[in-house]
């Protein structure tokens, strides 16, 4: 009988680590491997892209279209590095004719990309690992004439 538990005991451990072992995954977003991330296959704005296992804010987000006229705020939460995201919006957004204006850096980041008539600002806030995305959408402002140097008499 003791042989029968001895042996029981055995494989169960056995089992348990080798099991065990075998469910332990690394999870690609949260490693320090600098790899590219992969955009969502589906998302509201279709040439904005979202980075893969990032969630959508519904209660924090908006979106509005009319004639060709987009306006949004968009908001997303997810876990990365920082920097992975912005260079995910560097190379994801060229893909979709947007033009990088500028990339500002102050512990968040801040993305500035432009259009034939749109404009588009990702804010990206970081919380420790977790990552807000927001996206703002909107149409580009319209040249106004500029003010005479001297009043029109």
């Amino acid at each position: 009988m003791k042989k029968k538990v001895l042996i029981f005991m055995l494989l169960a451990t056995f089992a348990f680590f080798f099991l065990g072992c075998t469910m332990i995954t690394e999870d690609k977003s949260m490693s320090s491997n600098p790899a590219t991330l992969e955009p969502q296959p589906m998302n509201k704005v279709s040439d904005i892209p979202v980075p893969s296992g990032f969630k959508s804010l519904p209660a924090q987000s908006y979106y509005f279209e009319s004639s060709g006229v987009r306006v949004g705020v968009l908001k997303f939460q997810g876990k990365a590095d920082a920097d992975q995201i912005v260079n995910f919006y560097k190379e994801q957004m060229a893909m979709y004719n947007w033009n990088l204006l500028n990339v500002v850096e102050y512990g968040d980041r801040l993305l500035n990309f432009d259009r034939e008539n749109e404009t588009c600002v990702i804010t990206l806030l970081i919380k420790g690992r977790t990552v807000i995305i927001t996206v703002s959408l909107g149409p580009k402002t319209q040249n106004m004439p500029r003010k005479a140097a001297k009043p029109v008499k």
